[in-house]
């Protein structure tokens, strides 16, 4: 395969780098990673979780990333500084609480560096405990919230999702599970923050190079030079990928990155 000129390696997390079956990366993804450094490829972490909730993942155990594209692209962290933050508009926030309260459903509001929920049911608790992740304590919140959101996560299905999002002018959602959906500003996106890194480097979508496995990746694999869906993803990311790699388990990351040179 020929190798095109990659200077960058942007990998969702969940499901593409860590694995939720082993709960932890590869060794050969961990290996692959450091090969991709070591030749001056920079490689960034781009994934739903805030900062904070991707050092809970347990993922930098394994590997130290040149930077983070965080909250599905809403802020971008290069050397410990925010380059690039697109928050919720407040008018939105308010509407999310609105309807919370009165479909009950539990909301996490993610914030910068913290996340805080409103209520806690088997739904919460299901789709963290596939995630292997932890809620945040409970916490009421008054109908105005004055604190910048940058993401929400409505746990909730289908259905409540038709009630509540035709009222959210400004606002889309990706699902990733059947009971917690994502909710970002309408035109923002892991490629919106990619698209920053690139501008902070004087870099084209031509040098990037995209991983992932589910439907929030669907827009950064549609702009980059090289777009890789995992075996495990789902249809849509492959559909629009340049290379459906392996699963996860079975050393599809860094098989990946030989099938197109990257490393040896």
């Amino acid at each position: 395969m020929e190798k095109q000129d990659i200077k960058v390696v942007f990998t969702d997390i969940d499901g593409t780098l860590f694995s939720h079956v082993s709960k932890s990366v590869p060794q050969s993804a961990i290996k692959a990673f450091k090969a991709l450094q070591k030749k001056g490829i920079k490689v960034f972490l781009c994934s739903g979780r805030n900062q904070y909730l991707i050092g809970k993942s347990g993922v930098l155990n394994y590997v130290t990333p040149d930077g983070l594209v965080t909250m599905n692209g809403a802020n971008v962290i290069i050397d410990g500084n925010i380059i690039y933050r697109y928050p919720l508009p407040e008018t939105e926030v308010d509407m999310l609480i609105k309807f919370s309260k009165r479909l009950k459903f539990g909301l996490t509001l993610i914030e910068e560096k913290e996340g805080h929920i409103n209520y806690v049911d088997d739904r919460v608790i299901i789709a963290h405990e596939k995630y292997g992740t932890r809620f945040p304590q409970p916490r009421f919140y008054p109908d105005h919230y004055d604190r910048t959101v940058y993401q929400a996560i409505a746990f909730c299905d289908e259905l409540d999702e038709s009630l509540f999002l035709p009222h959210l002018q400004l606002c889309k959602s990706a699902r990733w599970d059947e009971y917690a959906v994502d909710i970002m500003p309408k035109d923002s996106d892991k490629a919106k923050g990619i698209l920053a890194v690139c501008e902070y480097y004087g870099w084209g979508p031509e040098n990037v190079m995209c991983l992932g496995d589910a439907l929030n990746d669907v827009e950064m694999l549609s702009i980059a030079g090289i777009a890789v869906a995992m075996g495990n993803g789902r249809s849509e990311a492959k559909a629009i990928s340049d290379f459906v790699t392996d699963d996860i388990d079975k050393d599809g990351w860094a098989k990946a990155m030989k099938h197109f040179g990257l490393i040896d």
